[in-house]
């Protein structure tokens, strides 16, 4: 698109949605996410070698990681897809790479858009009201990322305060905390309809199956598919009792 396409009364977005700037702020937080894989990877192998573990656990541990991000990934992916009708493709990737949650940028960049008598979608959806809605959604997503800068040097320091007191604690509070924030999100899906109970008791018998299958036939890329197959059959059974 040219610049002169850019008129902050006109309701046709494209010009100002697919605008280079915007496509280089997305190509940039992709090269930092790749970036940060490297340097992840690398620290892992350094990690590994100090623990005592094989270059093969260590393979086995990363491989496990990746099939245990096939969940989040594909909520990513289907955020996006619910954001791009709205935001174009450039300004999805950019929000999608750092956050990735739809109920957060939709509601800010609908309270934004409220703020200037317009709706998101609507016939008042102009390239003005895209701009203060994105920004809107930017500014959440940089103070999540300056909490997380400025909190994690803190919470560090009192990791290593309490390790010194008692090293068990720090053992314990990390799974607790897991297994308590894990247990309310899914809890809070069962209460909304009975296709979300009955996906979440497939999703946990097959991960369950998984996890005996590893263990008594031996077949230890069980416990690295596990979470994928449990993800794919709870999706095929969620598609197959919505499915009209």
């Amino acid at each position: 698109m040219h610049p002169t396409d850019i008129d902050p009364k006109s309701t046709e977005i494209l010009p100002v949605a697919f605008h280079p700037v915007l496509w280089v702020a997305a190509a940039g937080v992709f090269a930092i996410i790749i970036l940060q894989s490297v340097i992840y990877l690398r620290a892992i192998r350094k990690a590994g070698a100090s623990a005592d573990l094989s270059e093969g656990q260590v393979r086995r541990a990363v491989r496990a990681g990746a099939v245990a991000a096939i969940g989040p990934s594909l909520a990513v992916a289907l955020v996006a897809i619910s954001l791009l009708p709205l935001f174009a493709t450039p300004a999805v990737l950019t929000r999608i790479g750092l956050v990735g949650s739809a109920a957060f940028d939709v509601a800010a960049a609908g309270l934004a858009a409220g703020t200037q008598g317009a709706q998101l979608g609507g016939p008042t959806y102009t390239q003005k009201v895209f701009a203060i809605g994105f920004a809107a959604m930017t500014l959440g997503g940089l103070v999540w990322m300056i909490t997380a800068l400025v909190l994690t040097p803190i919470l560090s320091k009192g990791d290593q305060a309490l390790r010194k007191v008692n090293p068990a604690v720090m053992t314990v509070v990390p799974v607790a905390a897991l297994l308590a924030a894990f247990f309310t999100l899914a809890f809070t899906e069962t209460t909304k309809s009975p296709v979300h109970l009955i996906t979440l008791i497939v999703s946990a018998a097959t991960m369950s199956l998984c996890l005996l299958g590893a263990k008594y036939l031996k077949k230890s890329w069980l416990h690295e598919w596990g979470l994928g197959i449990a993800i794919l059959v709870a999706l095929a059974v969620a598609y197959l009792m919505t499915a009209k």
